[in-house]
């Protein structure tokens, strides 16, 4: 059955490559689709970081309202900006295959972060990488970077920054390769619950559209961001939780690290990581819950 659907999406350059994206696969399966760009109180606000200012939700809700009024249907979202609970009658109906989840060093002048001299100043508003370049380079001075993909990138090259940390599934997604100097490893910078990955969010009164969803999901991806947001979910996660969580899936083998920093004491990470056979998201949550009380153990909160 052929639907006619529409898809809320932020107006920044990569939420419309994303949107675009679902509606070439949903309109190759016989479907109408037509997109209701927004602009929401995450893109309005650039002064502050996001975990002073209501954390990520704030790049959702605008969209969640246009699926509860009916003026969309689906909301594609970057699935690290999902909040871990979503409000009362919405669902995640599909998780779609993953592109590179690691982060992406970007300057103009140091290949590397290991090339900064003393002191460089570095650019991100996540917490999570804060906790991790201050792992990694305790000197260097870790500064907000607010903004589209654009924005950050136009601040970089200003020179307000020796580099930033960018999620490299963006730069590849719109053909910014070239201007990653460095991808980190995992074990460096371990990933985003999510990151690299995209989520369709419906009404759960929507079961024409889950069905039409239904092709576009990647099992294996969805497995994986289950329990990454599982450990989140636990730790009462949101974008001013400084933690990681990164899966993977050999066959049935799902094996999940995640760490945890404080951003204000000492530069000391707080590491976790399970394995389980895992066939269905319930499973996958369970190992996400069990690394996430290793964590607490370690001294995470």
């Amino acid at each position: 059955m052929s639907l006619s659907i529409t898809i809320a999406t932020r107006e920044s350059r990569l939420a419309l490559w994303q949107a675009e994206h679902v509606k070439a696969l949903l309109e190759q399966r016989g479907h109408a689709v037509a997109l209701l760009g927004m602009t929401t109180q995450g893109d309005q606000i650039l002064d502050r970081t996001l975990s002073k200012v209501g954390g990520k939700g704030l790049f959702v809700k605008e969209l969640e309202t246009a699926l509860e009024d009916g003026r969309a249907d689906i909301a594609v979202h970057s699935l690290k900006d999902v909040p871990m609970d979503l409000p009362a009658g919405m669902r995640l109906a599909c998780v779609m295959a993953r592109e590179d989840p690691r982060d992406a060093w970007v300057s103009s002048h140091h290949a590397t972060l290991e090339a900064l001299p003393q002191g460089a100043v570095v650019g991100t508003s996540s917490l999570r990488r804060t906790v991790l370049l201050r792992a990694l380079r305790p000197d260097l001075r870790i500064e907000p970077l607010r903004g589209n993909l654009d924005t950050r990138l136009r601040k970089l090259d200003e020179g307000q920054y020796a580099g930033i940390v960018l999620a490299a599934a963006g730069l590849k997604r719109l053909g910014l390769s070239a201007r990653i100097r460095h991808i980190f490893d995992t074990g460096a910078m371990l990933p985003a619950a999510g990151q690299g990955a995209l989520g369709i969010e419906i009404r759960e009164d929507r079961a024409d559209v889950a069905q039409a969803l239904a092709p576009l999901a990647d099992q294996t991806t969805w497995l994986a961001v289950a329990a990454e947001r599982a450990v989140s979910r636990a730790m009462g996660g949101s974008c001013s939780m400084p933690l990681a969580a990164h899966a993977t899936l050999a066959g049935s083998q799902l094996q999940l690290r995640a760490a945890w920093g404080d951003p204000e004491g000492a530069p000391r990470l707080v590491t976790a990581e399970g394995d389980a056979d895992v066939q269905t998201l319930a499973q996958a949550e369970a190992l996400g819950r069990q690394v996430a009380a290793e964590l607490r153990a370690g001294g995470a909160h």
